[in-house]
């Protein structure tokens, strides 16, 4: 899966307190996360998403990921939603 779907994906979470939230309530599909993020800030992202089996796809950078979600901030995580 490419950033591309995450780019299109009407529904999405930005950042890893939404994303976690969207994963623990069955809501997430796929979960990206940034390679330079720091372990202790994705560290709970990455093991919601292995608890529920998610997809989990790296991206690059912070930047990158942002800028993917339409942020013109970082984003250490993201999700693509059901429906």
């Amino acid at each position: 899966m490419s950033l591309e779907r995450l780019k299109a994906a009407s529904k999405k979470t930005v950042g890893t307190k939404q994303t976690v939230k969207a994963i623990a309530k069955g809501q997430a599909r796929v979960v990206f996360v940034a390679r330079d993020a720091e372990e202790h800030v994705i560290r709970g992202v990455l093991e919601a998403a292995r608890e529920k089996g998610l997809e989990i796809e790296e991206v690059e950078s912070m930047a990158v990921l942002g800028k993917a979600c339409g942020i013109e901030v970082g984003a250490a995580a993201a999700a693509i939603l059901e429906g």
